[in-house]
């Protein structure tokens, strides 16, 4: 892919913040940051595990609502039971998409199922929608047949969204965006070709790895907790891997407006936050009711004393 604009930072690095979901589950959350906003229209990322759900209820994420955005739920290693004010229930395995799309509004719930592995390890994203879709209905959509392309008999991609190498993700997203797994059985590294006008995000989800492009001198280090952010501008990406790992990559056009990003919604205004909470604490009914949860929905926290502002 040609460049598209001179490259001024080859690799940036950000550190994730801990945060907790649900029942207290801890989380490395690696956007949205200060310093990093978005990539694309991908504006949250958890990683989260690898974790022990052998004893006790495991993971329990009570029911919640959502504005504005799409959810992906991908799994490395373990089951989760998603349910949804849809009335959908489906069990998520490793490379399997769930991707859930609020609309004006819908409420879910995400729990270990009883049968399951004891080791649970993850990402969960979140996609900005377009202005004009934040109206739609809200949908929910499972991808259990995913494109896999054997880059070599050590790696494999597998296209969660968007296209990899002329092999596209059905799932259904309304802004050019990337992400996919990339698996290596043993040391190695691949590269492959960058999206013109796309910035790119890259995790490491089991170790120390790498990630280059023809701007660095030398490969940057990044571990679990590390986000590399590779601007528009590189024409292609290295993932370099010691052993085996798994990288997952993110990547889309730069979203070029402000978003307001708070507890589980997404907006443009502070007013459509406002409006939303309000509903949820009503219960109103636009958010529907998520069945089949054993115990209480998540409970809104106050706004801030200071306001909302887009960032």
């Amino acid at each position: 892919m040609p460049l598209q604009a001179r490259v001024h930072r080859a690799v940036d690095v950000v550190e994730a913040r801990k945060a907790a979901i649900g029942d207290g589950t801890e989380v490395r959350r690696l956007l949205p940051q200060r310093e990093l906003r978005t990539i694309g229209a991908w504006c949250f990322l958890d990683h989260y595990g690898p974790d022990d759900t052998s004893a006790g209820e495991g993971m329990r994420v009570p029911p919640h609502p959502h504005i504005g955005l799409q959810t992906a739920s991908w799994l490395f290693d373990g089951l989760v039971l998603h349910r949804d004010s849809l009335g959908s229930e489906q069990l998520i395995r490793p490379g399997e998409l769930n991707l859930m799309t609020s609309g004006r509004g819908i409420a879910h719930s995400e729990e270990s199922p009883r049968e399951r592995p004891a080791e649970l390890h993850g990402v969960q994203l979140w996609i900005a929608l377009p202005r004009e879709n934040i109206g739609q209905l809200a949908d929910f959509s499972h991808y259990r047949e995913l494109p896999v392309i054997a880059e070599s008999p050590e790696v494999t991609v597998t296209v969660a969204v968007g296209e990899y190498r002329g092999e596209r993700s059905p799932a259904t997203v309304y802004s050019e965006l990337s992400g996919f797994e990339v698996r290596f059985t043993g040391a190695g590294q691949i590269t492959f070709p960058a999206f013109e006008g796309f910035e790119y995000g890259v995790l490491s989800a089991d170790g120390p790895a790498a990630v280059g492009c023809p701007a660095t001198a030398t490969p940057t280090q990044i571990s679990p907790g590390q986000l590399a952010h590779l601007p528009t501008g590189v024409p292609r990406i290295t993932l370099y891997a010691p052993g085996p790992s798994r990288f997952f990559v993110v990547g889309g056009v730069p979203l070029g407006e402000k978003l307001i990003m708070w507890w589980n919604f997404v907006a443009r205004t502070a007013a459509e936050i406002t409006e939303a909470r309000d509903a949820w604490v009503s219960n109103s009914g636009r958010f529907g009711e998520v069945r089949g949860y054993q115990g209480d929905r998540l409970a809104a926290p106050p706004l801030p004393p200071g306001g909302l502002k887009a960032r």
